[in-house]
């Protein structure tokens, strides 16, 4: 449904992205991860059209954005950087203004959208009266009034309080059940990717570092806690066995295919004492911190 094919930019002669590209599936929730200045809003900005990559092309269900942006965006609802309402207006006011920039406004369409995120009490209400929350889902309306396929999201759960991310996640769950929306969307709250997303792409300092499913990230190593003292004794046994220790003393990762066993063997033939060992999960936080190059010793 979206395709990023090698896209390149640069601001005032220093790199944002390069050479990214990706693929977002039909009826999919992709996540967008990397740092702050890893290219994440840059991407979605080159999506949208409103930034002209140096190199490269976005194309949505096979329509150049670059080439033919009219109908590329037709399938589009974006929520992009802070969404800006006129304060002084109703947030009804506000859906029948901004969508008579595009394709026009109806009603019907409004009333069933507005319901869908629940503002039919507080749409007449005046904008300034609105708290965050609200805000963010009057944003979200206005993303869907135009009945996408395509619903791209920056940052949607930024500054809500955790009553609100849990009704975004549930609420963009039930899209993709009920509509087959496909969904891009970059946070930082890796918990709520965890649980929402099909596929992940993590970029650093504009270059792609991870493509793929989330079972795919989290699974790659096999991942063990143990108590085995002393640690640092224990911690070259590992290595040489082609492992890797984390800076969290007792946690390590061995290569795929790797026999526990014959570690715990090794560790009890050089003295070492093994209370524990048990298989963990890592979880995406820090699969995300070693690909992103964050995750050093503490």
């Amino acid at each position: 449904m979206l395709e990023i094919k090698d896209l390149q930019k640069s601001f005032g002669g220093k790199p944002a992205l390069e050479g990214v590209s990706f693929k977002v599936e039909r009826g999919e929730i992709h996540g967008l991860l990397g740092h702050n200045g890893a290219g994440k809003s840059t991407t979605l900005g080159i999506i949208l059209g409103m930034v002209m990559p140096d190199q490269g092309e976005v194309r949505i269900d096979d329509v150049s954005v670059q080439h033919n942006r009219g109908k590329a965006l037709g399938k589009v609802g974006a929520i992009f950087e802070s969404p800006s309402f006129y304060d002084y207006l109703s947030g009804w006011d506000n859906l029948r203004i901004l969508m008579g920039y595009s394709d026009g406004f109806d009603a019907n369409a409004a009333r069933e959208i507005v319901a869908m995120v629940d503002l039919t009490n507080r749409i007449h209400s005046k904008v300034r009266t609105y708290s965050h929350g609200m805000r963010q889902r009057l944003a979200l309306a206005q993303a869907l009034l135009p009945e996408p396929e395509v619903l791209l999201l920056d940052e949607p759960t930024d500054g809500l309080d955790p009553e609100g991310i849990r009704w975004f996640r549930d609420f963009i769950l039930r899209l993709r059940k009920e509509r087959g929306m496909t969904v891009l969307f970059n946070s930082h709250l890796l918990s709520e990717v965890e649980l929402m997303c099909d596929r992940v792409t993590i970029l650093r300092q504009g270059r792609l570092v991870f493509e793929g499913e989330m079972k795919r990230l989290q699974s790659e190593d096999l991942v063990f806690e143990t108590s085995a003292e002393p640690w640092d004794e224990a911690r070259q046994v590992i290595e040489q066995l082609g492992g890797h220790a984390s800076g969290k003393p007792g946690h390590f990762t061995l290569p795929p295919g790797s026999d526990p066993a014959r570690l715990v063997s090794l560790w009890v033939r050089h003295g070492i004492s093994v209370r524990s060992l048990a298989t963990v999960k890592r979880s995406l936080e820090e699969v995300y911190l070693e690909l992103t190059g964050r995750g050093g010793n503490p």
